[in-house]
């Protein structure tokens, strides 16, 4: 029963789902590797194309390609993965991005537990999924492509710079043939995140996508200039953002939430038969505006309340230290609000980020944006 539950609906479920697999293990020992799962070099090769052509492949099943972006100085291209989930009935064509910054991690998980659960021939519409957008950062752990945010470039420019033209290219080969677009990050290094959304919820298709998608916390946010998620609202795609935790690792917890979240907008948009809406354990908290506190001088950071918490106006948030162990600084919430990330590496220098902290009020600003950078 317990390794036949690949996914769990509670923090409650998953701590008893763990601990039945801890006493599993150490009772029964683990089954050898099939000879399938051990060769891969006998899979089919996975072909290249210049642009994602969603009317050249089959329905009713699941298609892996190669899109070509870019090339490097040996005249080889530069190519995204993609995933294809195309259904046999005619629906909407969703779009997930995973790993615009490439040490963000959380949504690759989360698309492979995805499509091992489809079924496409039962799928009405098509999913496209990008496990990893920013391919150069992704091998070498980075957030950003040649030391820049792809994240501040879209849409980019035919003629660019080299990372513009991959934002160019990634835009109009891929994203551009989707309709609805959840663009998955995580904290930048050096931070952790609640599971939050930002999503301009002044937009009916995107509040709606923001609340389906069942995060701890929505934060209102209308896009900076460059980002993804504001390109395609350009282009008159839906889009959000979906911050899933941490950096540089896998988090099953909040990759089993955020995929939950996923199959709900699925199930809004009618793309599969069952409604499968799960609703959420408890109502995400809606902030109006969000922003960040940043250090006015440098020592040792300690940021003293966790993620997903509340604070008062005027309460301790951090202590800074200098090398000596003087305190030097205290820093103090300005207002109300829920911490929706924050900082957790000790070194600090001037301008370092201390907290994003969300607040509630009852009317969406036209323009919200935090400083996220």
């Amino acid at each position: 029963m317990v390794t036949s539950k690949p996914f769990v609906r509670s923090e409650r479920d998953e701590a008893l789902l763990g601990e039945a697999k801890r006493v599993w293990r150490k009772r029964v020992p683990p089954a050898p590797l099939a000879p399938t799962e051990m060769f891969h070099a006998l899979q089919p090769q996975i072909p290249t194309v210049d642009s994602l052509d969603l009317d050249a492949l089959p329905g009713g099943q699941i298609s892996s390609i190669w899109v070509a972006v870019a090339e490097d100085g040996l005249s080889q291209s530069i190519k995204v993965p993609v995933i294809i989930a195309k259904g046999v009935k005619p629906g909407p064509i969703l779009g997930i991005t995973a790993a615009l910054h490439g040490n963000e991690l959380n949504g690759i998980p989360l698309i492979h537990r995805l499509f091992r659960e489809v079924a496409p021939s039962s799928l009405h519409g098509t999913i496209v999924a990008v496990p990893v957008a920013n391919v150069p950062g992704y091998l070498t752990s980075q957030r950003t492509y040649d030391g820049v945010d792809l994240n501040r470039l879209m849409p980019g420019k035919q003629n660019g710079s080299t990372p513009q033209v991959y934002c160019y290219n990634l835009l109009n080969r891929v994203v551009k043939k989707v309709e609805y677009l959840l663009d998955l990050h995580t904290a930048s290094k050096g931070r952790v995140n609640s599971l939050y959304v930002r999503a301009n919820m002044t937009d009916p298709d995107t509040r709606a996508m923001a609340q389906l998608q069942n995060p701890q916390i929505i934060v209102h946010n209308t896009s900076p200039d460059g980002s993804l998620r504001g390109a395609a609202m350009e282009l008159g795609i839906p889009a959000i953002t979906v911050e899933i935790g941490d950096p540089s690792r896998f988090q099953k917890r909040f990759i089993r939430s955020a995929l939950m979240g996923v199959t709900n907008i699925m199930s809004h948009l009618k793309m599969v038969v069952e409604d499968t809406t799960t609703p959420p354990e408890d109502d995400p908290v809606i902030c109006a505006k969000s922003y960040w506190i940043f250090a006015s001088q440098g020592g040792i950071l300690n940021v003293l309340p966790d993620v997903n918490t509340w604070v008062k106006g005027g309460e301790a948030i951090a202590t800074l230290h200098n090398i000596f162990g003087k305190l030097e600084a205290t820093y103090y919430a300005p207002e109300d609000g829920i911490v929706v990330g924050k900082n957790v590496d000790p070194v600090c220098q001037s301008g370092n980020r201390i907290l994003h902290l969300g607040v509630v009020s009852s009317e969406f600003p036209s323009v919200s944006n935090d400083g996220h950078l």
